[in-house]
């Protein structure tokens, strides 16, 4: 558990160097998820850019890396991060693209409220 948390956590603070303002939910506990799961975030800044992981991609360069992590023998769950502030148009057509891949699993990030 502990290798998972030392290997876990330089990954999310490189996701969280991307400026994108999380929409809030309401504070309750979370499950946790199975140690084997993995999770891969795509991002969507307040301009509308593209990352899958921490790196700028275009909408095309989006869709090659759904498509190989479709191909895994087990997918990883998508982990969205869209900006509060972002046109939801955005965020609807990377949901067309992601069930257009047959990647089922998905979250959406959240902040806790302040």
């Amino acid at each position: 558990l502990l290798i998972i948390f030392m290997i876990a956590t330089p990954l999310i603070q490189q996701e969280q160097t991307i400026p994108v303002n999380l929409p809030s939910e309401s504070v309750k506990s979370q499950a946790k998820p199975p140690p084997d799961m993995e999770f891969q975030a795509v991002a969507i800044d307040r301009t509308g850019n593209f990352y899958v992981g921490t790196r700028r991609v275009t909408f095309a360069e989006l869709s090659g890396a759904l498509a190989t992590m479709a191909t895994k023998s087990n997918p990883p769950v998508i982990r969205i991060r869209a900006d509060l502030t972002l046109q939801w148009q955005q965020v609807v057509r990377l949901m067309d693209e992601i069930k257009k891949h047959n990647l089922t699993k998905i979250t959406f990030d959240t902040q806790a409220p302040q």
